[in-house]
């Protein structure tokens, strides 16, 4: 445990372009007992730890807390509805309130009297494969390949596949994932 707070420590100072003195003035201590610290060559005591994460803006769980594979991997179940299938990529209530999912649209035409959508937020997407027929108001793209697209959701808006099948990686502020994993009955 000690060495993974060692590595953090060093990571985290890095992180911020500070160098051994600028920590080590941070949190009180001889910059020769911090490189010591971070090199494995002298224990940390707890007073040194608490001092070290409040310098880092870190909690001491977040230099300690050992890492495990539950936080990492993800491993998604398809959600579908007609003409749609999704996978979510990120937890609920994922870190910044974002979620992500990679969502595959079937070849469809937009149907003529298609309403398009409004609510609050914001929505990033970029496509995979195919190529996505994006309705923002009376503007209509065609996104392929590598492109990405970013629009607030205010304007009203529609996601069609065009000319095939689709897939795009997708990321919902809080605001789109209410209103599109969480539509109100």
């Amino acid at each position: 445990m000690e060495d993974l707070a060692r590595h953090r420590i060093r990571g985290l100072r890095l992180a911020r372009g500070w160098s051994l003195e600028a920590l080590a003035s941070r949190c009180h201590m001889s910059t020769s007992t911090l490189s010591r610290i971070e090199t494995g060559h002298r224990r940390i005591a707890l007073d040194q730890l608490v001092a070290l994460a409040r310098a880092l803006d870190a909690t001491l769980d977040q230099l300690l807390e050992p890492p495990s594979d539950e936080d990492v991997v993800i491993r998604p179940e398809s959600h579908s509805r007609p003409g749609m299938t999704m996978w979510m990529l990120s937890r609920e209530g994922a870190v910044g309130g974002a979620t992500v999912a990679k969502i595959r649209l079937a070849a469809e035409p937009p149907p003529a009297d298609q309403e398009l959508k409004v609510h609050p937020g914001w929505e990033w997407l970029t496509v995979l494969s195919g190529t996505l027929r994006l309705q923002l108001g009376e503007r209509v793209m065609l996104i392929e390949p590598g492109q990405a697209a970013e629009f607030t959701t205010m304007t009203p808006h529609a996601l069609h596949a065009h000319g095939g099948p689709v897939e795009m990686l997708i990321i919902f502020d809080r605001e789109g994932e209410r209103a599109h994993l969480h539509p109100r009955t």
